[in-house]
């Protein structure tokens, strides 16, 4: 299956290899056969160690990988500080493409504003603010003297992103076949929502609309301000200029006397009213995209607010998932284990058989020191990899829906432990959770939301009779259709059998020749071992 990406895969090892990546992840224990595969590489040989060169591969690698920096750019207790220095360069400080190729954006008839630059700007600088992995930044002025940012996509992006999600599914279908993990958190709809969701990065004036709504949720604030959009086309989107300062730059906070307990306090409160209050959470809150308020020439105001921009990737859950979110949550705040086992069954997240006592024991054990202790003392990402181990003990289904929040919450959780790590999120979190799930609960709303629907409900019931005819001809169609699933899944069960007999050859081989070549006493002989490791692993992934 993967064999029709061969290209891709030994141009993504190439780059590895031409920037030495195996000097940047010998850092990290976990990453140490990776790096010495990488050494292999003849890309490698007569190279040194770049200083740039983590940030620089990414680049090269293409925007799916540039976002993967970012994601890991916000986890500080993951990853060593060198690491996570090159990667923070890439929330705005990816190499920019040139003024012409934006000015050519910008004027395009169909994508661009469809006027000369000069027409529309009574300045534009052609040195951009700041570049990205979707667009760059440039200042400029309306003819009415208003200070703007202009935001233009990178051209011919397109095409790359699907390409690489078309391997980055046929990898999630080559793990869904082996792992219960994988399988437990719908890794293939994963990849194709995420794959919907960075398209529509591309098409600035979707991100126009969701800044609009954003701003419109968060009219007035006193805790967060969304510059507003003045023009929004497929490729270039003209808003207020604003100024500010990154979350992630935590000394400015202090040289300019910001209490950043009171600012990770009113990021917490922004983030659960965006996801209960709103159902519209920004889902790529990066330091890159997540800015503290200042006066324009750098000074500090009175009541800070947050800026927020880049409104690209916003999530939404359905009611009943935000119901079943808000009460999880109330449950683990409680210490009520047996609570929360219950509404995950409810759900319909585990089958009938699981076994919910051992569940119960999981859970309390693992999510208890979530409470208990403040961020700084967390492993968040040891607790949630421990969780995912206990769905897939359990065989517990996570929603595909519920995963971009989970990947918001990563984002959330490294900002504010960065900005103060004593933060006690559960007793903010709490009330403002009590109050919703009350308020959702409410009987005399629930009966004013029946009132109100009632005359639909009773123009549905002129269905029922086509809807009894289509039941009973689907039943007859039910017991054909499960034949055939029987005899799909003997030949798939046939299929993985096979497949896990190679994956035991190749890791088998891998292995053992890798041991042998760093054992060896000659060293020619040791390398030719070491490149019959490699060619079991090359083998095993293009069969």
């Amino acid at each position: 299956m993967l064999i029709s990406h061969r290209k891709r895969l030994l141009a993504l090892y190439r780059i590895a290899a031409k920037y030495r990546l195996d000097t940047h992840l010998k850092d990290v224990p976990e990453l140490a056969p990776l790096a010495r595969l990488i050494r292999l590489h003849p890309a490698s040989i007569g190279k040194s160690h770049h200083p740039l060169g983590l940030k620089l591969a990414l680049e090269e690698m293409g925007t799916l990988f540039l976002k993967l920096g970012q994601l890991l750019s916000t986890r500080a207790d993951l990853l060593p500080p060198k690491i996570i220095a090159q990667l923070s360069l890439l929330q705005d400080k990816v190499a920019p493409f040139d003024i012409t190729t934006a000015t050519c954006q910008i004027e395009d008839m169909k994508i661009g504003l469809g006027k000369p630059i000069h027409e529309i700007f009574a300045r534009f600088d052609e040195v951009p603010l700041a570049a990205a992995s979707i667009a760059q930044v440039h200042t400029a002025a309306l003819h009415d003297g208003k200070e703007v940012v202009v935001k233009v996509v990178r051209p011919n992006l397109r095409a790359g992103i699907i390409n690489d999600f078309e391997l980055l599914r046929d990898m999630a279908s080559w793990l869904s076949a082996r792992t219960e993990a994988a399988r437990s958190i719908h890794l293939i709809d994963i990849v194709e929502d995420y794959r919907q969701i960075m398209l529509n990065e591309l098409d600035l004036t979707l991100e126009a609309s969701n800044a609009m709504r954003m701003r419109s949720n968060f009219e007035g604030s006193k805790l967060i301000y969304v510059p507003q959009v003045y023009i929004a086309k497929p490729a270039v989107m003209v808003s207020e200029r604003i100024s500010g300062i990154p979350i992630d730059e935590t000394n400015e906070f202090d040289k300019l006397g910001y209490d950043r307990a009171t600012l990770a306090k009113n990021g917490l409160t922004i983030f659960f009213t965006q996801v209960f209050r709103d159902n519209f959470f920004h889902a790529d809150m990066h330091p890159g995209n997540i800015f503290v308020e200042t006066l324009p020439d750098g000074q500090a105001v009175e009541n800070p607010r947050y800026l927020g921009l880049d409104c690209a990737i916003m999530g939404q859950l359905s009611k009943d998932d935000q119901l079943i979110v808000a009460r999880m949550l109330l449950s683990v705040m409680n210490g009520n284990y047996p609570m929360l086992v219950d509404i995950i069954s409810q759900a319909g997240w585990i089958p009938p058989s699981a076994d919910k006592h051992a569940l119960i024991t999981d859970m309390a054990r693992t999510v208890s020191p979530m409470v208990s202790k403040p961020m700084s003392e967390l492993d968040f990402a040891g607790i949630l990899f421990e969780i995912l181990n206990i769905a897939r003990r359990h065989r517990m289904t996570i929603p595909p829906q519920l995963m971009l929040l989970l990947k918001t919450l990563v984002h959330v959780e490294g900002l504010g432990r960065d900005l103060y790590p004593n933060l006690d999120i559960w007793s903010l979190a709490k009330p403002i959770l009590t109050a919703w799930v009350r308020e959702q609960l409410d009987p005399v709303k629930n009966l004013q939301e029946i009132k109100d629907q009632l005359p639909e409900l009773l123009l549905s019931t002129t269905d029922l009779p086509k809807l009894l005819n289509q039941s009973v001809q689907s039943l007859a169609a039910l017991g054909a259709r499960q034949d055939e699933q029987l005899r799909e899944l003997q030949a798939l069960r046939g299929d993985i059998l096979n497949n896990k007999r190679y994956d035991w050859i190749a890791v088998g081989g891998f292995f053992v020749c890798l041991a042998i070549g760093m054992t060896v006493p000659i060293w020619w002989a040791g390398i030719i071992f070491e490149l019959l490791a490699v060619i079991f692993i090359i083998w095993r992934v293009f069969l």
